[in-house]
Parts: structure tokens; sequence; C-alpha cells
């Protein structure tokens, strides 16, 4: 299994347009980071959680050639902005692509993207098959997808396990009944946008609990803003098996 970081920052990524912060004006690689996506290939499937505003951007740098499946973890548009640019491979595969998320979330879709769901369609607009999803699992072929219900303030999201990995980004409560669903993961991922408490997403020291609580091999930190510091600082202060996720990073390991 493969796991890349596609983008790690926040809703406006680091730099941030006009900031003359030290971590938007930072020379280390690591600061540069585009909104949070990732890539997920496994028997034989490319997967994408999210495609936002830099979808482009993020598939032309990590060379991506074949994608079969979206996953939608909400309907912000730091996490949809970039849906229109699916149709790049609707080109090369010659079929629609297959995008799953929430009855909500397609929706969104549906008012953000109305030509794409028009009766009568332009030439050449994304073609999609969307599946509704909850949180209950789903395959994609013979790959299972578990679903984890957290919240984003009040908004219901959704994170997603494959075998031994889980992903949840723009959160900041996860039920107690949802929680067995990550237990034995080796690969943790939980945003944690700053230091300080945030309406809507964990800090830095929530996510560590969570890492703590869980017991990962590793947790890794996403969903970054510039407010949380430079990454050579940060990373000093993390515990062990914690670290802040960065853009282009991979993960690779056998399924146990």
């Amino acid at each position: 299994m493969k796991v890349t970081f596609l983008g790690t920052g926040t809703s406006q990524g680091i730099p941030i347009i006009a900031c003359d912060c030290s971590v938007c004006q930072s020379g280390d690689w690591r600061d540069k980071r585009l909104r949070t996506s990732v890539m997920i290939e496994t028997e034989g499937k490319t997967l994408v959680v999210d495609t936002g505003p830099d979808f482009r951007e993020q598939m032309l740098r990590a060379n991506v050639k074949k994608l079969d499946a979206v996953l939608f973890t909400h309907e912000h548009r730091d996490h949809i902005g970039g849906l229109d640019d699916i149709r790049a491979f609707n080109f090369i595969h010659q079929q629609p692509m297959d995008m799953y998320g929430e009855e909500r979330v397609l929706k969104a879709l549906q008012e953000m993207y109305p030509y794409i769901f028009a009766e009568k369609k332009y030439p050449g607009i994304p073609e999609l098959n969307f599946s509704v999803i909850k949180t209950s699992p789903f395959s994609i072929d013979n790959i299972e997808i578990i679903p984890i219900r957290a919240y984003h303030y009040k908004l219901p999201v959704l994170g997603f396990r494959i075998h031994d990995f889980t992903y949840i980004t723009d959160a900041n409560r996860i039920p107690e009944e949802e929680k067995y669903k990550i237990e034995g993961s080796r690969y943790l991922v939980i945003n944690g946008l700053r230091k300080e408490k945030h309406i809507s997403h964990f800090t830095v020291d929530e996510a560590v609990a969570l890492f703590e609580e869980f017991k990962p091999e590793k947790g890794l930190i996403i969903h970054i803003s510039h407010q949380l510091g430079l990454t050579a600082d940060i990373e000093k202060e993390l515990p062990q098996g914690v670290e802040l996720a960065v853009d282009e990073q991979v993960l690779e390991w056998e399924n146990g």
C-alpha cells in the first residue's frame, strides 16, 4: 500500500497570499503546503481523498497518470474546488470518474457545478458516477472502505479507513461510538491546525492526545496553518512517533 500526501495545508495553504509571517516567508520546502488531500494506491487501484483548489497542481506534481475514484470528506470549497479538473482523467480513461460522498456533499457539488449535472450538457465537461455513502463500510472492487463519522464544529464529516491506514481531516470531535473503527490503525492521520484552541479543528495537542489514545505505529498531523509555526521548530516539540506530514511525503508498506 502506498500513500502520498498531495497537500497538508489548511484552507488558504501556505504561504498565504500577501502574508509576511516567518512561516509564509520560510525558505524551508517543508513549510510550503497545498490544500489538504491524499492519494492512496492499493490492490491495483488509485484513490484520492478530496479535490481541493490545488487538485490540478497536485496531480501534475505527483505525475499521476491513473485515477480510479475520489472520496469526499465534506463539501467545503478547499475540499471540492478542483473537481472540474477530473475531466482530464475522463479523456485519458474514456469513462466517467467514480465519486463517493454523502448526500449533502452531492447536493453541494450540484450547486457549485450546475453545468456538470445539467440535463443538457456542454461538450467536454467532467463526467461523474456519484455513489452516495453513509457511515457503513462499502467496497471499491475488493477494497473495503470504512467511513468514520467526525464533526467539523457542527458539520458532520467523514474520515476514512483503508486497511490499516486511517485519515481524518477537518474535525474537532470524533464520537465515542465511532472510535472502534480507528483501533489498530498502523498509520493514523489527523488534522492539527495550530496550538491555540479552534472552533472546528483539533489543535496539535488534541491530535497528539488521540495518537496517545489509539497508539498507531506513526501519527501524522495535517491541515496545518501558518499559525502553528515553522516545521523545523514544531517537530522538536512532538513526541516520538508523531510528526507533521509534509507535501509529497510518501508512506509505503505491505498490507498486514
